[in-house]
């Protein structure tokens, strides 16, 4: 299959990386665009109010490579719009891996990396987004390494990345155009070669406060927190399904938004 893959975590994520391949070894033909930096929690935002840089770029990804100086959307768009050959057919676009979980009603409405996915659906295409789950202390020493993995998370990151590519065809087939529909998969912590892929809903999850009071400065910093989980007990949620070690599957059928009945 062809597939345009972007993320939200920039670049150089690692994440990225391992996703992009995993689907070359998966004998697929891809293209990449995406953001020049870090770009988690803009959801669908579009960088309306200023010019936006894409620029070729070789890191050594084995496919053509286009660096966004904007947000998920603005590279799918822009990918899409200008930067792939006229007469290219694309199949699908898939988005991640994301560096940390995009499970719960308060998380995919927000997600760079789903939103990734969503202008894809925009444009008619089938579309997937990835996530891989991280403990607090695991994405924290992650980010004070500078994003580098260490070996125990990088081999474990390998491992939800050949799921993803092993998903993300199927998924894809399964999808007709036009369908406005985003498969969210969220990979566990640990992602294991015989974790199951379970299909769920999202979690009703609130988020609130997640700002702090004023300091002296007058300035809210966020506080990152996971939410007040009100879900019943069935069906199966997201959030409940990586808690049990699955790999979550959610259809994202945004045609159903505010349907009768």
């Amino acid at each position: 299959m062809r597939f345009l893959v972007t993320n939200d975590d920039g670049i150089e994520s690692v994440f990225l990386h391992e996703l992009v391949h995993a689907l070359r070894a998966g004998g697929h033909e891809l293209f990449v665009a995406a953001p020049k930096r870090e770009q988690s929690w803009v959801g669908a935002a579009k960088s309306r109010n200023r010019p936006v840089h894409a620029t070729a770029a070789d890191r050594g990804l084995g496919c053509p490579t286009w660096i966004v100086d904007g947000t998920p959307s603005d590279a799918v768009n822009i990918a899409v719009g200008h930067l792939l050959p006229r007469d290219l057919t694309i199949d699908a676009v898939v988005s991640g891996i994301n560096i940390g979980l995009n499970a719960s009603l308060g998380f995919i409405i927000a997600s760079g990396t789903i939103a990734g996915a969503w202008e894809g659906a925009l444009h008619g295409l089938p579309a997937v987004a990835f996530s891989q789950d991280l403990s607090a202390p695991i994405y924290e020493k992650l980010k004070a390494d500078g994003d580098v993995p260490d070996a125990e998370l990088h081999a474990m990151l390998k491992i939800s990345a050949r799921h993803a590519a092993r998903l993300a065809p199927d998924f894809a087939a399964a999808t007709p155009a036009r369908s406005f529909i985003v498969h969210n998969v969220n990979f566990p912590l640990p992602c294991h070669a015989h974790s199951v892929v379970r299909r769920t809903v999202p979690a009703r999850v609130v988020v609130p406060g997640l700002f702090s009071p004023a300091g002296d400065d007058g300035t809210h910093r966020l506080i990152f927190r996971l939410g007040d989980d009100l879900s019943p007990l069935e069906p199966l949620t997201d959030r409940a399904a990586l808690a049990a070690g699955q790999i979550s599957h959610t259809v994202l059928d945004y045609k159903a938004l505010g349907a009768l009945g």
